[in-house]
């Protein structure tokens, strides 16, 4: 079961009490106090582990609490301190405040390890309060108080890559086609209910991470279908791939305003990522109506083909590329590449990669 939002009470430990004891040893005479001081409560510590990958865990335990320090004896015996409570959640968890909806942590990369609520000081025993006008001490301090916190958990996906587009479009196929993602493929729509994450290796040493979210329909920003609730996943990602169906009933303009528009109002930032359009499904026609469907297209957004395509997409269809992906001469306005594609018939699939892991490697320079 995937889950990626869940609300737990978190509690640390509370400090042990103090001690009120005295020396009774045979000949010392008057012994006096000699109580130990109360261990300290368990910390709370949030780890970040890769291989957690949901929220599911916490379905069946939201409340979490470190183990409370053990009373101080007799002796000046102080008390154990209470065991720290570590809990794990993937790369990408974010810790809300839910009275205030202030994020309080964000935990994004493996072996992160952030202290979150201090257990409570032990007090201290009656040893502590000798003096010479108190030569009995009757009294020791109570443990400190343990801290609750009510938090929200949500995860956001990282992934240098984020799929956007109507469902049934092609995205679930892309991804178990160029990653190591498995995720159901159907001939009907919403087939990806949950999000999934797919490694794109290029080469023996080099990868990407691709996010296939569910997908988005008119009015999604507003809580139809399933957009709302997943388009969170792509907010980390600094790159967009819209996949716009050459096949569809809807008119490629439609899908292509459709998804600016969603985009926009979910997150401002969002609608402004650097981005790059596939043309999805040119299998289901002609050869002939793929190149007029995409060269209407590129008309449409006042943009003219490439002669020869730098990452050897065919020359048998018409492909519009950016000059240059720098930062530098990059114009974030319009998209990084046109590309007409095919996971059936593996059409401009190797190509498509390799113009993302370019716009990738220049987002992480």
């Amino acid at each position: 079961m995937f889950s990626d939002s869940v609300e737990i009470t978190v509690s640390s430990g509370k400090g042990g009490a103090g001690c009120v004891a005295f020396r009774r040893e045979k000949y010392v005479l008057q012994g006096g106090p000699n109580g130990g001081d109360g261990g300290k409560g368990g910390d709370v510590y949030f780890k970040v582990d890769n291989n957690t990958h949901t929220l599911a865990h916490f379905q069946g335990n939201k409340n979490l609490k470190a183990e409370k320090g053990q009373p101080g004896a007799g002796s000046n015996m102080a008390g154990k301190a209470g065991k720290r409570l570590v809990v794990v959640v993937p790369p990408g968890t974010q810790v809300v405040d839910v009275e205030t909806g202030e994020i309080l942590l964000d935990l994004l990369e493996d072996g992160q390890e952030v202290l979150f609520l201090t257990g409570g000081r032990g007090g201290l025993g009656n040893v502590h309060f000798k003096s010479s006008t108190n030569q009995k001490p009757m009294y020791a301090q109570p443990g400190e108080p343990a801290v609750t916190r009510v938090v929200r958990l949500d995860l956001k996906l990282i992934a240098d890559v984020g799929l956007v587009g109507f469902p049934n479009v092609g995205k679930s196929t892309l991804i178990s086609t160029v990653s190591n993602a498995r995720p159901e493929v159907a001939n009907y729509e919403f087939t990806t209910l949950t999000p999934k994450l797919g490694q794109i290796n290029i080469g023996e040493f080099d990868s990407y991470i691709m996010a296939d979210i569910p997908g988005i329909i008119g009015g999604a920003s507003e809580g139809k279908g399933l957009g709302l609730k997943f388009l969170r996943h792509i907010e980390r990602t600094k790159t967009l791939l819209f996949m716009i169906d050459l096949a569809s009933y809807h008119e490629l303009e439609y899908q292509y305003e459709t998804l600016k528009k969603e985009l926009e109002n979910f997150s401002p930032l969002l609608a402004k990522r650097n981005f790059a359009i596939a043309l999805t499904r040119a299998d289901a026609m002609s050869p002939e109506e793929a190149v007029e469907k995409t060269n209407g297209f590129l008309k449409l957004l006042k943009l003219d083909p490439v002669k020869k395509s730098r990452f050897a997409f065919s020359d048998e269809y018409p492909v519009y590329e950016q000059e240059d992906f720098d930062k530098a001469f990059y114009d974030a306005s319009k998209p990084a590449f046109i590309a007409p594609i095919s996971s059936a018939i593996n059409l401009n699939i190797k190509p498509l990669t390799y113009a993302l892991y370019q716009m990738v490697v220049t987002e992480r320079a």
